[in-house]
């Protein structure tokens, strides 16, 4: 348990007070460069989340950020747009270091760079363990840009000479709780040693302790504080929808009722265990609809190819569990199904937030057995929302 004996004599500070009221609705009311929007139309964003509305702002005017959201509401492109915006075409150097706890939140984090950028011509490098630092150490070399790396890996760079720190203009830590937690925090500490005194620093992350706050005193300048309340976690753009099943033996047949209108699109379908996703696929399959399956027991190989065929829309259905709900984003899914309500109420969030994240569209139908019915009540009221009876056009909603 991080921070356990702080907690007990301290209560923490577990959320951050908002001192920045400024929110822009729009991307285009940003003033950001024409490339870049056009990065972020390309990407399918079409309108900024609530994190976005008020953190990409302050960022690009330079002050130090300390920005508090859940996830799935838009950081990662928070950070990107606001970095991708800051850069100097003209400097070939480092300008952004991009600081990640796990090799494949930052591998995600570097796609994002990659795709928002993809007119600016940016350089961008994943610097994580695992890959070749030979390869690393030319490319650095070369020029690069922005920087995306766990702190182990991006430290050494620094110290083997390769990854230039002059040039460096800001720093940001995504899941700032892990990275100032006592894992990390010394190393993080080292490679603030190497920046220039004036790196304004931006920090991410869904919850910050106490121990956080008083950490980031250290290397922060009056920083501009962002709170998004959980409440303010959008459901907007997407409409949900309920099917009374009354027993669970009906669901798989009105499945495969739905299967014409979901394949209209690509769908993702939410089962709560790894044997129900097995269950399910052998039987679509065996009723010879085409279906394809992801869970935890899969190896990391056999997961990308997965999201692979998904993203490139060579396989139109996908039946997964939560594993999937965090942290993965498909763009164009926008139908989501659970198959079975999440047995905690957290995840319904992160599981129909895929399919309109971002202020994109998006349809969730939920399939309700007699026993779910109070499951589904508790998920309206906490979420402040309207679940309604799936209408018979659904269709044309999707």
């Amino acid at each position: 348990m991080k921070g356990e004996e702080s907690t007990l004599q301290d209560a923490p500070v577990d959320e951050i007070e908002s001192n920045w009221d400024q929110v822009i609705d729009s991307f285009d009311g940003m003033e950001l460069k024409p490339e870049l929007l056009r990065g972020i139309y390309a990407y399918g964003f079409e309108r900024p989340s609530t994190i976005q509305q008020r953190a990409i702002v302050p960022v690009v005017k330079g002050h130090d950020v300390i920005a508090q959201a859940q996830s799935g509401t838009g950081k990662t492109a928070t950070f990107s747009v606001s970095i991708l915006q800051r850069l100097d075409p003209e400097i070939k150097g480092t300008q952004a270091l991009i600081l990640a706890p796990t090799r494949e939140l930052a591998l995600q984090i570097h796609k994002v760079v990659v795709a928002l950028g993809d007119y600016m011509n940016v350089q961008s490098l994943a610097c994580v363990g695992g890959t070749n630092v030979r390869e690393d150490m030319a490319k650095l070399r070369e020029g690069i840009q922005v920087v995306v790396g766990t702190p182990g890996r991006a430290f050494d760079m620094i110290k083997r000479g390769a990854l230039k720190t002059d040039t460096i203009k800001i720093m940001c830590l995504d899941e700032a709780d892990e990275m100032l937690s006592q894992g990390f925090k010394d190393q993080i500490y080292e490679v603030f040693q190497h920046l220039p005194s004036d790196t304004q620093v931006a920090l991410f992350s869904a919850t910050m302790p106490a121990e956080v706050l008083e950490v980031s005193k250290k290397f922060m300048r009056d920083p501009v504080r962002i709170l998004v309340k959980r409440d303010e976690l959008t459901l907007e753009g997407i409409k949900q929808f309920y099917i009374a099943v009354e027993k669970e033996d009906w669901k798989l047949d009105t499945l495969c009722d739905l299967y014409e209108t979901i394949t209209i699109t690509q769908a993702v379908i939410f089962c709560n265990t790894r044997r129900k996703v097995d269950l399910l696929t052998d039987q679509m399959l065996g009723r010879e609809f085409t279906v394809s399956a992801m869970h935890g027991d899969m190896d990391q190989k056999q997961r990308e190819l997965l999201m692979k065929e998904f993203r490139t829309g060579s396989t139109r259905v996908l039946i997964t569990t939560d594993l999937l709900a965090r942290g993965i984003d498909v763009q164009q899914v926008s139908l989501v199904i659970n198959y079975d309500l999440p047995t905690n109420r957290e995840n319904y969030i992160h599981r129909i937030g895929r399919g309109g994240r971002f202020g994109r569209k998006g349809v969730a139908i939920n399939f309700v057995t007699n026993n779910d019915v109070a499951m589904l009540r508790d998920i309206e009221q906490f979420y402040n929302t309207q679940i309604d009876e799936m209408p018979l056009n659904v269709a044309d909603l999707i």
